[in-house]
């Protein structure tokens, strides 16, 4: 798996929620902050203003996609200058994997599309980190293409809900976090960004050794041989690579397989044993020392955890957005 592909594996702990919502004028509604979530909307038809954290009201058009990666509150009206009825619409409840709405007055329609993840603390990728409060990428002809398709059949989904609906949604949710990471990335590649991990991303030497690592975490990686992947001598890669990644080379490896094993402790049925062997540890002793010292607790007992967590949110009474 490359480096976007594990952050949308990493980001989502449960099943996500979608709602298809027709507004009509005049609307307002505030949806208040939800930390360890992350929200995006799109503008299906019709216009509408977001009203971020900070700073001033974005208009949004038909095709518009916002992305709030933090969990922020944030207001979504037909006027910014009208009221704002409350809200407890986040995805730390669960209406169910999809659901519409027509909520408002008599007026003019505005159909939103609103998709929301919960994160579990300590479980996202540091990329998320460094993500702005608010991604905007307004409809541009011509642009983004393939999440303007995906985003036209996830609607279509959650509007005719038909055998095999609940697999493709789940997938297709995560096809729209992957177009809107690779788009606000590649803008911010274009804008030559020199530190972060969107200059990581960018930068081809340390792309292909975080590249590596993510598709073979049990490797026995050195600080030698990330160099030779990155075509660089050791001291000038192990400064690059610190620099925009935020960790020493193998400061990262060990991170990654520690959440690389936390992700098979959640969703896989292998043993602690087999789980340290996958991600390149000898012994079930040392994996679970090392596991310890960055969760606080060991492997087996953050598995009964999680497991508990998970079906404590699946229990969660439903509700109406």
């Amino acid at each position: 798996m490359d480096v976007l592909s594990d952050v949308v594996a990493l980001m989502r702990t449960g099943r996500p929620i979608s709602a298809r919502i027709s507004w009509r004028s005049p609307w307002g509604r505030v949806f208040p902050a939800s930390p360890g979530s992350a929200t995006f909307q799109v503008v299906l038809r019709g216009s509408c203003w977001l009203i971020p954290p900070g700073g001033a009201p974005i208009p949004l058009s038909v095709g518009d996609v916002v992305f709030l990666p933090h969990g922020d509150g944030y207001g979504l009206t037909d006027d910014p200058d009208g009221p704002l009825a409350a809200s407890d619409c986040g995805p730390h409840e669960d209406p169910g994997l999809f659901t519409t709405a027509t909520l408002g007055g008599t007026g003019a329609e505005t159909v939103t599309l609103c998709c929301g993840y919960y994160l579990a603390p300590g479980r996202t990728h540091p990329t998320l980190a460094q993500l702005p409060e608010v991604i905007h990428l307004p409809t541009t002809l011509g642009r983004h293409p393939e999440l303007r398709a995906t985003l036209e059949l996830l609607a279509g989904e959650i509007d005719n809900p038909r055998l095999g609906a609940d697999t493709l949604v789940t997938s297709l949710l995560d096809m729209v976090q992957l177009y809107i990471l690779r788009a606000w990335y590649a803008e911010q590649a274009a804008a030559v960004t020199k530190t972060g991990w969107a200059a990581a991303l960018a930068d081809p030497a340390i792309s292909r050794a975080l590249d590596v690592i993510h598709r073979a975490p049990a490797d026995h990686w050195t600080l030698e041989s990330l160099a030779s992947t990155a075509g660089l001598s050791r001291a000038g890669f192990a400064r690059r690579f610190t620099t925009l990644v935020g960790r020493p080379p193998l400061a990262y490896v060990t991170w990654w397989r520690l959440m690389t094993a936390a992700r098979m402790l959640r969703e896989t049925d292998a043993s602690v044993g087999e789980v340290a062997s996958k991600i390149g540890y000898g012994s079930e002793f040392a994996f679970g020392n090392a596991f310890k010292r960055e969760y606080g607790i060991a492997p087996g007992r953050y598995r009964r955890q999680t497991c508990e967590e998970t079906a404590t949110q699946h229990n969660r009474a439903s509700r109406t957005v």
